[in-house]
């Protein structure tokens, strides 16, 4: 009698154990990442093929699992009901409920998920060939589970095959904003990321420098006035225009222009403009800017015009421009302070020129205002206020108050932003 006691006690202390192996089990591998084992599998991380192989089928996984934790968690709660039924009689019951309750509930769910949980890419690693057993014995039965759980679904009207499911994109951003909450990325890292993920769906019209913001020279203007115009310009490409400024025929470098003024010994009259400029290169303003990059290293060009679908230009896009999405802006010793036209206020607002993008103040400043629809902040008053606004007046959108300070004509060309106070 007191050997039978004794088999069972040690029987449903083994069940136990077992069914905190089962529990551990799932919390590490559901706990861990495909890309976590990806990385350690190519670093040659012994059993990382494993377990990348178990979780890409995580509903079988699962399905394992919980089949043989019920079947321990069932047959050690049976066991320990016969065995206190036998010590205590028919209060047994009572007893083994508690207990078991007990058991199971500290040593075979809460102490290993947790170490699970702390530890699950190492835990992963360990249990990965036992798990790959225990789905290989239970395949059959948890197929037939899986079948049963669908069409019961089905007929409920529930379709699990196309569950949600988050893009590779969203993913990887999602993950880099919590972190990043939570500390471990700092700001200029997220934003790098992110810009990165964005530039497929920015189109180029997103990034341009508009046409009322280009310099252009007129092709007809005298070569010496030509040549000073571009050095004083400082940039080192410059559409050229003939007739009317719409209609651009070429480009003019600003390497050309000194190679051609050293080499006729400074005299300027003797340039032909004509001759220095390359053929214009006119893209769509709909090209996403990471098509358009690809362009840019294709033809080994840093400078296209944008045009419209009536072939209109509408500005210029360089490699610095998308370059500046990913990693912010680009200063050189030849550009003026202040470039990004914004000027904060003692009072925490914010002076800021019509044309400066929503996205530039949304990753200097960690605000949330939509750039699905404008492009520039004068854009986004225009479009909620459904007007083009006069000198003073004052708009709230997004909790952000808008004053528009100055107005030229129909252009919004200077506003001051007051962002909401942070709590």
């Amino acid at each position: 009698m007191t050997l039978t006691i004794a088999i069972i006690a040690g029987s449903v202390l083994a069940l136990i154990i077992l069914s905190a192996f089962f529990s551990g089990s799932e919390t590490a591998l559901t706990a861990t990442s495909r890309a976590r084992m990806h990385e350690l599998e190519r670093k040659g991380v012994s059993g990382a093929h494993s377990v990348k192989r178990l979780i890409e089928r995580r509903e079988r996984l699962i399905g394992a699992i919980l089949l043989g934790n019920n079947l321990v968690n069932i047959l050690a709660s049976a066991l320990a009901t016969m065995l206190f039924v036998e010590l205590f009689g028919n209060v047994g019951v009572v007893v083994a409920t508690v207990v078991m309750t007990a058991l199971v509930l500290i040593f075979a769910e809460v102490l290993p998920k947790t170490y699970a949980i702390v530890n699950h890419d190492r835990m992963a690693l360990a249990v990965a060939p036992t798990i790959r057993l225990v789905v290989s014995v239970f395949s059959p039965v948890v197929k037939g589970v899986e079948f049963i759980v669908r069409h019961t679904l089905r007929l409920a009207g529930v379709n699990i095959e196309g569950g949600e499911s988050l893009s590779a994109h969203e993913e990887v951003r999602g993950t880099i904003d919590l972190h990043h909450q939570d500390g471990a990325f700092i700001k200029d890292d997220r934003d790098m990321i992110g810009g990165i993920l964005d530039l497929r769906e920015l189109e180029v019209s997103d990034v341009m420098v508009h046409r009322t913001n280009m310099f252009t020279i007129n092709a007809d203007e005298p070569a010496e006035q030509v040549i000073k115009a571009v050095l004083a310009s400082g940039y080192t490409r410059v559409p050229v225009w003939r007739d009317d400024q719409d209609n651009i025929v070429g480009i003019l470098h600003a390497r050309d222009v000194l190679g051609a003024v050293s080499k006729r010994r400074g005299d300027a009259s003797k340039i032909k403009i004509a001759t220095l400029t390359t053929p214009p290169w006119f893209v769509p303003d709909t090209n996403s800017v990471a098509d358009q990059l690809k362009a840019f290293r294709r033809r080994k060009s840093h400078f296209a015009l944008v045009v419209d679908e009536y072939g209109e230009v509408q500005g210029l896009v360089t490699m610095e421009d998308i370059l500046e999405e990913i990693v912010g802006d680009i200063a050189d010793e030849h550009d003026v302070e202040d470039t990004a036209g914004v000027k904060r206020e003692a009072n925490g607002a914010f002076l800021v020129d019509g044309t400066v993008p929503i996205r530039d103040l949304n990753r200097s400043f960690d605000w949330q205002l939509p750039d699905e629809e404008v492009t520039t902040v004068a854009g986004l008053v225009i479009h909620e206020a459904q007007m083009i606004p006069e000198t003073g007046q004052v708009f709230t959108f997004y909790d952000f108050t808008f004053e528009v300070i100055e107005r030229e004509r129909n252009q919004v060309v200077r506003l001051r932003i007051t962002p909401p106070k942070r709590r």
